[in-house]
């Protein structure tokens, strides 16, 4: 095991009505002017931000509002809430929705206190060192926005997707009512499913040593999505599936699961131009992109995937073939991912496969430009046949 650091200081605000706790919330970590920031029309149908200015109101707070947050979300929507918080002085940001919004949000406060264009920091990722408090109210159970220090935020020049990491961004607090989640379509849904699962496997492959406890905290959490997402799917008023889905959503991207252990990432930044180029649901992206990456890389290290297969899908290993067991274990993820309606196909996502090469050329990596990833190194040819095995 690797020495780490770790520190997760937000509030967790969990359970039924939780949402009319947010004027205490705000008042209690500081914020007198908040901006409500959220998304396209779902906050506003389902009364809940009605629900949410009523208790601002009733703890005299003010605030003012910027709706109009895309999956994916934008720069250009970033911007024009970093100027309304100077113009208005807004010392508190509230994201209302899904990860979207809290990425969003995440933005405008890293940005409001910044003396220069706030993209900047998501192309060079510096160190910072002052940010706007960030709180949260999540309706979907998905990217652990809520209690996470990262940020993802699409360019619309050059259609550019990258992330930020800073622990100054972690939300100060987080409201998590899993009923909020009852009217989600089932497509949605799924996409948190597996975005949550993803968020697991880049953590868990990894080829640091002497990581039982995480591997198994692990592969427990990716048990009780798998079981949970059956039943949403069929049932989605059932409140105690969807409470185990949002908290492990939360605890899937907390870094709880990550300590101690070298991570991965690079699904997520094959994907990240998917959904870039295509504009496709970053959950959709990943359930093409992962069980490639997973036969690709799975040669190299058949035990660490036969394990995954047995523990989570309760296979026995055949020790004389391992691989055999290891490629049932990625089949699994595949069908499980097509049974609660994903795609896992270039063509089903709406990809091209003419569009490898621009794909392949803009996937971002970090240090000398080469090598992408850690788990198993790729090289931009290695990239290019990982898109590839997404067409089917």
């Amino acid at each position: 095991m690797l020495n780490f650091d770790f520190c997760s200081p937000t509030y967790f605000a969990f359970g039924k009505d939780t949402e009319e706790r947010t004027g205490e919330l705000v008042k209690r970590f500081g914020g007198s002017k908040v901006l409500i920031h959220y998304g396209e029309g779902s906050v506003e149908r389902s009364g809940l931000l009605n629900r949410v200015k009523k208790s601002l109101q009733e703890s005299e707070i003010e605030f003012v509002e910027l709706g109009g947050v895309q999956p994916n979300p934008r720069a250009s929507l970033v911007y024009e809430g970093i100027e309304l918080c100077r113009e208005e002085q807004v010392d508190f940001i509230l994201g209302v929705g899904g990860g979207s919004a809290v990425d969003s949000a995440k933005a405008i406060a890293v940005g409001v206190p910044y003396d220069g264009d706030f993209w900047d920091l998501y192309e060079q990722r510096p160190e910072i060192e002052e940010v706007i408090p960030v709180g949260t109210i999540i309706t979907l159970a998905a990217t652990g926005s809520e209690g996470s220090n990262s940020s993802v935020i699409t360019q619309e020049k050059g259609w550019k997707k990258y992330g930020f990491r800073s622990e100054l961004i972690r939300p100060v607090f987080s409201i998590m009512n899993p009923e909020l989640t009852y009217t989600l379509p089932p497509y949605q849904t799924a996409c948190g499913i597996v975005d949550m699962l993803s968020h697991i496997l880049e953590r868990y492959f990894s080829n640091t040593k002497e990581v039982d406890l995480t591997d198994r905290m692990s592969e427990a959490v990716m048990k009780s999505i798998i079981d949970n997402a059956f039943i949403v799917m069929n049932d989605p008023e059932n409140y105690g599936a969807r409470a185990n889905l949002m908290w492990a959503g939360n605890i899937a991207h907390n870094d709880t699961l990550g300590v101690g252990r070298e991570q991965d990432w690079s699904s997520h930044q094959i994907e990240h131009e998917l959904s870039a180029l295509y504009d496709v649901a970053h959950g959709a992206g990943l359930a093409v992109v992962l069980p490639a990456f997973m036969k690709f890389t799975m040669p190299k290290h058949v035990m660490r995937y036969a394990q995954l297969a047995n523990r989570v899908w309760n296979m026995d290993i055949n020790f004389e073939d391992p691989k055999q067991t290891a490629s049932k274990g990625i089949a699994a993820f595949e069908m499980f991912f097509k049974m609660i309606g994903m795609p896992t196909t270039f063509e089903e996502l709406g990809a091209k496969e003419e569009d490898i090469p621009q794909l392949t050329s803009k996937v971002r990596i970090k240090g000398d430009g080469e090598i992408l990833g850690f788990f198993e190194p790729l090289t931009r040819d290695d990239i290019r046949s990982i898109y590839q095995l997404c067409v089917g």
